[in-house]
């Protein structure tokens, strides 16, 4: 871990003024957490910072419980914190905040208007007062956007027309019925979650002026192009975009630039990176020479491999990956205004920090670090910086770091926080059963006692290459707030540790991890904080995967929830959207079927003795729910005390505001009448 002591003070101070209050929490008023608290925090999003440094423009997710849905407004707050104002109104959603360069304007994506099935658009907020106008009329509608540096023109992020929009349109045409069509497959990858069937309809970069008929098609092909910039002379855009001959066979994408002047209806990018793995995130230099990206070197280790941080000539070719030595993932590089240095978002263990390149010594500081989780950023030309950030009691809040002073800019979940005693959260590391030192967190119920053994729930986290962190987390706060200690630790295949750490997990699910996070269990019984007769484990997506290798190799527990997991792998080929990392990490099915079954908890299936809650939305493509059914099937048959919930029209995470309350009062449901009444 590379150390810096810039603002560790101010981060100290600040960790003082936010975390310790809560911690303390001497208002005898307070009530414990619950599942309607959870639903009405509030999500605050990215931040832009306005040119005129004054304004920084953000969104704001809130759930309205009597309509069960939720929507997003673009707000802004001003840059001393004082006032905030809401920008956009609760009767539709809005989202990707842009101000023009003049300052003048707000722009936005909404999907505005009377008709249900109207498409999102760019609007326009003219700050000096007004209603948001309709900028764009795309058919199909845009899915990005942003304003040339010069204000001169807009880029818009268009996808093609789908064979069902061409048909419909032609069949209104002729004042025909509109009738469905079958879907015609013919690619590799056929399937993404939350979306129908892929067809070939992609992707691809627009520029409009605002005054021609049709914005302007830059680029062209069977390709998606994504993640698009703007050059700083505004005469060219930078994007990503995979264009090898089979971009369903493998994960190459590059850096291309494309000319965005003129108006040659065909244009032929050039090619920046020439990285057999996935290069993503370009980011311009302010001289327009160079362009950073994120790079990942070793394809072969699909996402166990860490991301880097790479630069390359804007001409392209000289290509330079930066932090090979650092063996930790980043994400965001910016450069720098004077292009000396470039910002990036660091993830550390169980922290992520903001870091900074500096381009001539190659060394590596750290302006925010600490117990912490730094989410996206923007940095305005005078090098001030907005950020989104989170820590264990504070859910993500804007913060202002400018000249070394970090101050918080808005408290959008304050009232509600004040009237809740919250779980005390303790970072913790312990040797897993080879010795390897795991981190963990250690959730306390608001009135724990020392002294006192509580019945423990072992919570998983997702990824498997990601990781519990420094952030927020309502599952844990809620089953602390309802008695449970809660246990949450980062095995091996976790995302904060190094390549090595990551890559235990290749091919070897189930078992690394398993010993980890049963070390936890264990660390927490030792510490006297778990009663280890009343246990109870359980996750989501992988932390579901996981909790069915947990039931399948041990009986410490006394109830388990596996939410959206797979147990019967062979079964998710062709059915779920991962056939390229499956084919990497198992090799195909029907010639390596023996390495298939040997990681697959569904050859284990007739140990477990656990309660098991087997939970899933029913249009998941990401991890099928046909896995949970087979699960729930398999332990029916034996019976295994077990249940099986099912959440219509939802994909892999649960959006419905009433969905997340049931799947939350479930769990508590669950263990209580198995865990907490033992």
């Amino acid at each position: 871990m590379i150390n810096s002591s810039r603002l560790v003070a101010t981060v100290v101070a600040l960790f003082g003024f936010l975390v310790a209050p809560a911690m303390a929490q001497d208002n005898v008023d307070q009530r414990f957490i619950s599942a309607d608290d959870l639903l009405a925090l509030k999500s605050v999003g990215r931040p832009v910072i306005s040119p005129d440094k004054e304004w920084i423009a953000y969104t704001v997710n809130s759930v309205d419980v009597e309509a069960d849905d939720s929507s997003t407004q673009i707000y802004m707050v001003s840059r001393d914190g004082n006032e905030v104002l809401q920008l956009t109104s609760d009767d539709y959603s809005a989202g990707s905040p842009n101000w023009s360069p003049d300052n003048r304007y707000i722009g936005f994506i909404a999907a505005k208007g009377e008709d249900d099935d109207a498409k999102s658009q760019v609007w326009l907020l003219d700050r000096r007062g007004g209603e948001a106008r309709q900028y764009t009329s795309v058919d199909q509608g845009v899915s990005d956007f942003s304003w040339s540096p010069d204000g001169q023109k807009m880029l818009l992020m268009i996808q093609d027309k789908t064979p069902s929009e061409i048909a419909a349109e032609a069949a209104e045409e002729a004042g025909e019925e509109v009738k469905p069509l079958p879907y015609v497959i013919d690619r590799l990858q056929f399937k993404q979650d939350g979306v129908p069937y892929l067809d070939r309809s992609r992707t691809h970069i627009y520029v409009w002026d605002g005054e021609a008929e049709s914005p302007l098609q830059l680029t062209f092909g069977d390709y998606d192009d994504e993640q698009a910039v703007w050059s700083p002379d505004s005469t060219e855009i930078a994007f990503t975009s995979n264009r090898t001959s089979e971009p369903d066979g493998n994960e190459n994408s590059d850096i291309w630039v494309v000319s965005a002047e003129g108006d040659a209806p065909v244009r032929d990018p050039r090619r920046i990176t020439s990285n057999e793995g996935s290069d993503g995130s370009p980011a311009w230099s302010n001289d327009g020479k160079q362009i950073a990206y994120v790079t990942v070197t070793e394809p072969d280790l699909i996402w166990y491999a860490t991301n880097h941080l790479a630069v390359a000539s804007a001409a392209g070719g000289n290509e330079r990956v930066l932090t090979a030595a650092l063996d930790r993932n980043v994400s965001s590089p910016t450069f720098a205004p004077d292009d000396q240095s470039i910002l990036f978002v660091l993830e550390d263990s169980a922290e992520q920090h903001l870091a900074r390149f500096n381009m001539s010594t190659g060394s590596i500081d750290r302006p925010i670090e600490g117990h912490l989780s730094v989410g996206g950023f923007s940095q305005h030309v005078s090098g001030d910086i907005a950020i989104q950030m989170s820590m264990p009691q504070l859910p993500t809040e804007l913060f202002y770091l400018g000249r070394d002073n970090l101050r918080q800019l808005t408290h959008t979940n304050e009232a509600l926080l004040k009237e809740l005693k919250l779980a005390e959260v303790r970072n913790v590391t312990f040797p897993s059963s080879d010795g390897t030192e795991i981190e963990g967190f250690i959730f306390t119920p608001p009135d724990y006692r020392a002294g006192r053994k509580y019945p423990t729930i072992l919570r998983l986290h997702g990824g498997p290459v990601s990781q519990f962190d420094f952030s927020f987390n309502s599952d844990a706060q809620l089953l602390a707030a309802n008695g449970y200690v809660v246990v949450i630790s980062n095995p091996r295949g976790s995302s904060g540790y190094g390549q090595d750490f990551s890559a235990a997990l290749f091919a070897n699910w189930g078992v690394p991890d398993f010993e980890d996070v049963m070390a936890a269990v264990d660390y927490a019984i030792a510490e006297g904080y778990s009663d280890p007769d009343r246990l109870g484990v359980g996750g989501w997506s992988y932390g579901g995967i996981l909790t069915n290798y947990v039931i399948t190799k041990t009986d410490r527990f006394e109830a388990a929830i596996s939410g959206a997991s797979e147990v019967n792998y062979i079964a998710n080929y062709g059915h779920d959207h991962y056939q390229l990392q499956w084919e990497k990490e198992l090799g195909l099915p029907w010639e390596d079927k023996e390495t298939w079954e040997k990681i697959s908890p569904w050859e284990n299936v007739d140990k477990v003795v656990t309660p098991t809650l087997v939970m899933g939305g029913k249009e998941d493509w990401n991890v099928p729910i046909q896995n949970s059914e087979q699960l729930y099937q398999a332990l029916k048959r034996r019976g295994i005390d077990t249940q099986l919930v099912v959440y219509p029209d939802e994909p892999h995470g649960i959006s419905r505001p009433s969905f997340r309350k049931d799947r939350w009062e479930r769990y508590l449901d669950w263990y209580d009448r198995r865990v907490m009444g033992q």
